[in-house]
């Protein structure tokens, strides 16, 4: 694009973010819609105030994308909330409303949501088993509850698992269970009840490949299998998931793409977002770094 005075810059805020592959998907999406916007990088972990008061007064910026490890304290420093975000207490998408105010929302969940109903699983009156109680693991649960699951099992190693169960309670009473990942024996038993299993967790990203959140042992041919990983394609959890028969495995390739495409509708005031595009450049990423580019 040729940056002239009417651009408008979305920075993405947090560290690391070698990682990410959302500009090269964002900026894709923008050159084809013809918006006047650029989507780039900026590494910070602290000073968010100030961060955030530069979104708000310098004219250029249209708004932020927020990851790990700001997605809780940047519901600090904005002025308006989206009801959903309010009580999920995290945000990854901020907007400069018209009016000079930033409003935040968080799309993460959404993009799951969509993705599995995509797949043919719709989440309504559905068992869920979520690996998982973080950032990503508090919207997706939190938009699952929203959707109407029946039961939402939720595991982590620490307390955080029994935390996020009952703050979601306090808005769908009684949809949520908190099990740790030290009760082995819970663990299955809810797994037994489960229609749809969720690695929010982490475990079998790249960099930790040898890693799954459970024991195969406990798959069944009526589970839907989703992890929020994209990369690599198929983790290890995906991978016996699949090997043991299970109905569907689903990667986070298109929880990726239509968490983002819903940012742009945001950022950008826009119905739909470009995401045949979206979704042609994330394969392209993709494929390069299976190729080792």
């Amino acid at each position: 694009m040729q940056f002239d005075i009417d651009s408008r810059i979305i920075a993405l805020i947090g560290k690391p973010l070698g990682q990410s592959f959302a500009a090269r998907m964002q900026n894709a999406a923008y050159n084809a819609a013809g918006f006047n916007m650029a989507y780039c990088y900026c590494e910070a972990d602290e000073h968010l105030k100030e961060i955030f008061d530069g979104v708000r007064y310098i004219t250029t910026f249209r708004g932020c994308a927020v990851t790990k490890p700001n997605k809780v304290e940047a519901m600090k420093y904005v002025d308006e909330i989206d009801p959903l975000c309010e009580k999920m207490g995290s945000t990854n998408t901020v907007v400069k409303t018209p009016e000079g105010k930033l409003k935040a929302y968080n799309t993460d969940g959404y993009g799951a949501l969509r993705s599995l109903k995509e797949e043919g699983c719709p989440i309504k009156d559905q068992v869920v088993f979520s690996f998982g109680a973080g950032g990503t693991g508090r919207s997706v649960c939190f938009e699952i509850a929203n959707a109407g699951a029946k039961k939402i099992y939720i595991s982590s190693r620490s307390e955080l698992c029994e935390e996020l169960a009952k703050e979601i309670n306090g808005y769908f009473p009684g949809v949520c269970e908190a099990i740790r990942a030290s009760e082995e024996e819970k663990i299955g038993k809810a797994l037994g009840e489960t229609d749809v299993i969720l690695n929010l967790s982490g475990l079998g990203m790249r960099g930790k490949e040898e890693y799954t959140c459970m024991d195969k042992k406990y798959f069944k041919p009526n589970h839907v299998c989703f992890d929020a990983t994209y990369n690599p394609v198929e983790t290890r959890f995906l991978k016996e998931a699949k090997e043991a028969g299970v109905a569907k495995t689903i990667n986070g390739i298109d929880m990726s793409l239509y968490q983002g495409a819903r940012q742009i509708e945001i950022w950008a005031g826009v119905k739909e977002a470009p995401v045949e595009r979206m979704r042609q450049e994330l394969q392209t990423i993709l494929a390069e770094k299976v190729a080792g580019k």
